[in-house]
């Protein structure tokens, strides 16, 4: 999917503000009960070790990752967050956060993954023979291992605590919210 550059550049401001609007969003409409909690977290959780994973061996605009996660696919920050807010929604038990989710999905996230691609292959000139070997969003078994591990100090760098404690946060009102 092509997105119009202007329309990407401005969508990719509009990333952590839409976050914030899809959180008040989800605060306020959840309807959460101990099951649906139970049917939810775990994919959400899933979502929360992919996107830890993947924190842990992005090197940005220094290097071109290619281990851990982004050996099966090209984006698992976005397909972890994915996999997060649909087990929140899951839990959440409202149709509408998920057509939220999914216009969000497609109007800014997609077009910003692009904006990203086409950064990274300006940036490493290996990144065309990488797009080609390893898909975009729909993870793949990997033909060959990378050698580099996680490492928690890049982890540390890429901040993804700060998801990890947003997340833990979301789960408590949930929970809170169940047993009201």
């Amino acid at each position: 999917m092509n997105f119009p550059k202007p329309y990407a550049d401005a969508v990719a401001r509009l990333r952590v503000p839409g976050g914030f609007v899809l959180l008040a969003a989800f605060l306020w409409l959840s309807r959460p009960t101990l099951p649906a909690l139970a049917a939810g977290l775990p994919l959400s959780v899933l979502g929360m070790a992919l996107r830890a994973w993947a924190a842990g061996h992005l090197e940005k605009n220094t290097a071109l990752t290619e281990s851990g996660p982004y050996a099966w696919v090209r984006n698992p920050l976005y397909i972890g967050t994915l996999l997060t807010s649909l087990g929140l929604i899951i839990a959440a038990q409202r149709w509408e956060l998920a057509a939220l989710a999914a216009v969000v999905f497609f109007l800014i996230y997609l077009p910003v993954v692009e904006l990203e691609e086409q950064h990274l292959a300006a940036l490493f000139p290996a990144f065309s023979a990488y797009a080609e070997r390893v898909p975009k969003l729909v993870p793949h078994r990997p033909s060959g291992s990378a050698a580099k591990r996680f490492q928690w100090s890049v982890y540390r760098r890429n901040q993804e605590y700060q998801a990890a404690f947003g997340f833990l946060v979301g789960v408590a009102v949930l929970v809170w919210k169940a047993l009201e």
